[in-house]
């Protein structure tokens, strides 16, 4: 009897050994985690660039998924659209202004 407690005790004082030393793990610093190197586009001015790129690409805003953001400056984003098969680039501003849609290179 007084082996089983003795093993019951070493299991619980093993589990909360490992439960501190679990807690001891480093995360990685900001800069070193990828997406805070490249600050994206936000939902809604992507929509509005592929609905811009609909029009352009004269296809159902539908077939328009961005692929990737990025931001440009203090107030504009780029946004990187595929339209059917069709590459565009959209250049929109922070309150939703659609600079410029064009095909991507």
């Amino acid at each position: 009897m007084i082996e089983g407690m003795l093993r019951s005790k070493g299991f619980v004082l093993a589990a909360a050994a490992l439960t501190v030393i679990g807690g001891c793990q480093s995360q990685p610093k900001p800069e070193e985690m990828a997406r805070t190197s490249l600050q994206t586009a936000p939902a809604d001015l992507q929509l509005i660039c592929a609905n811009a790129a609909a029009g352009t690409a004269k296809v159902d805003s539908s077939k328009v998924l961005p692929t990737s953001s990025r931001q440009l400056d203090a107030t504009s984003y780029s946004v990187d659209l595929d339209a059917g098969g069709r590459k565009f680039n959209c250049v929109v501003d922070a309150s939703g202004s659609v600079k410029s849609v064009q095909p991507a290179a």
